[in-house]
């Protein structure tokens, strides 16, 4: 996709969401770490139904690891990979109360030494938390970005890198934002919706590969 397309492209996109957010409930950036942390292949409505009673009850590391990996474990049965993430998520806590004084560190070397921390876990944070222009290439970023032709890669940290350089600058910050959304709700995996996509003259997936509204 060449450059005043990829111009074209985000600007339709800030045209139809203006201030695009996480759809993960948070009220610190603590809640949104942990959140993201609890959100790998799970979904966001799964988690968020997780994490409004938990954070109702314990939303600080220390008050999670006050509570204990029995009662957390409860509290989050319900998201997949439940005992995993945890005994992550309390490891997290550890660090964080140890070495950073209980808050996020803004920093993408400490924020991935935290257990259960990846990549695409640091970039939201820093995106979301500190106004980092970061992306976070997930499984929706990833499929918008070959499938357009916007940033071709076949690893998500190819994908990142050419987003990086391919993003101007005035849209960079919320990027990561309306490429979800728009894999999410649009641009999705079995069926795209080329018939209501506001940017398909722009992509070079072509219209007669989708189903039939």
């Amino acid at each position: 996709m060449k450059k005043p397309a990829i111009e074209q492209f985000f600007a339709t996109l800030q045209a139809a969401n203006p201030h695009p957010r996480s759809e993960l409930e948070y009220s610190s950036d603590f809640e949104l770490l942990a959140a993201v942390l609890l959100s790998a292949q799970a979904t966001d409505v799964g988690v968020n139904k997780a994490t409004r009673v938990l954070f109702a009850k314990a939303n600080t590391p220390q008050a999670l690891l006050d509570m204990g990996l029995e009662q957390l474990e409860e509290h989050i049965k319900t998201i997949g990979l439940y005992r995993t993430k945890a005994k992550n998520l309390l490891k997290t806590c550890e660090i964080l109360v140890r070495e950073h004084g209980g808050q996020v560190p803004n920093d993408r070397e400490a924020l991935e030494a935290l257990p259960g921390v990846g990549r695409k876990t640091a970039n939201v944070v820093l995106n979301i938390a500190f106004g980092e222009p970061t992306l976070a290439v997930d499984t929706h970023v990833f499929r918008v970005a070959n499938r357009t032709g916007l940033a071709p890669g076949k690893t998500p940290l190819e994908v990142e890198k050419k987003l990086l350089k391919q993003v101007p600058p005035a849209y960079l910050q919320h990027a990561h934002h309306w490429l979800i959304l728009h894999g999410r709700y649009v641009c999705k995996a079995s069926t795209p919706k080329c018939n209501a996509c506001a940017v398909a003259s722009l992509c070079r997936f072509k219209l007669s590969h989708s189903p039939k509204p």
